[in-house]
């Protein structure tokens, strides 16, 4: 599928990586100034964006590097499954903080207040229409929809992690191939992306970009890894 994006921000991503530095609450590394020494780091090694979660990690890694940011808020409420950017109040934070791209749960759950996607984002255009807008997907049917709907780009990022996925094998190369294909909206791949073999293979389906994160960024899950091949 021919894309039809010129913006000169997502621009700035195309062909290259992006480096996702999250650390939640319960997690070793969960501080602003780690996070932002771990943006800062990532740009020595030559990502060419940023992924975070909350506007405190934003404000610091903004200090740090001058790459784009995909910008999320990790909210957790009750009876929901949608917990990325899940409500109007966690865009409206991100917009006043200036992120470049905005990441939300793109998938067909019902979000906190009752509402689907199809309800919730035409209402967030209207109110932002300048704001480019990421959509995290989990299946082919909801990255299509998020197009339809207007998200400026569609990643892979939710497969493996909603109930109509569980148990899919990671990196979602298929899905990825899938809306490559079908999309003329930049698709970008992220979600298990473990080794750089898989990147490449990702590089070689025609994704956008990608996002990795868990296999740079957390060095506790990579112990893990490291720990079950001495079992």
């Amino acid at each position: 599928m021919q894309l039809m994006t010129k913006n000169p921000l997502l621009e700035q991503i195309q062909g290259k990586l992006v480096v996702s530095c999250q650390a939640l609450p319960e997690e070793p590394l969960h501080s602003p100034f780690i996070m932002g020494k771990m943006a800062y780091a990532a740009f020595l090694g030559g990502a060419s964006g940023i992924r975070s979660n909350s506007v405190e990690d934003i404000k610091e890694i903004k200090t740090r590097v001058g790459l784009p940011i995909i910008g999320i808020i990790k909210q957790v409420y009750e009876g929901s499954p949608v917990f990325i950017t899940p409500t109007m109040a966690e865009v409206d934070a991100l917009c006043e903080e200036g992120v470049d791209i905005i990441a939300m749960d793109a998938t067909d759950r019902v979000r906190p207040d009752g509402s689907t996607i199809e309800e919730l984002f035409p209402q967030i255009r209207a109110k932002y229409p300048n704001q480019l807008f990421m959509a995290d997907c989990s299946t082919f049917e909801e990255g299509v929809k998020a197009a339809e709907l207007g998200f400026d780009c569609v990643g892979t990022t939710l497969s493996g992690y909603t109930a109509a996925t569980q148990g899919k094998s990671l990196p979602d190369f298929e899905l990825a191939e899938k809306l490559v294909k079908a999309l003329s909206v930049p698709v970008i791949a992220e979600g298990g992306i473990s080794t750089p073999e898989e990147l490449h293979r990702m590089v070689d389906i025609g994704v956008y970009s990608a996002v990795v994160g868990s296999a740079i960024t957390r060095p506790m899950d990579i112990t893990k890894r490291f720990m079950k091949a001495m079992e």
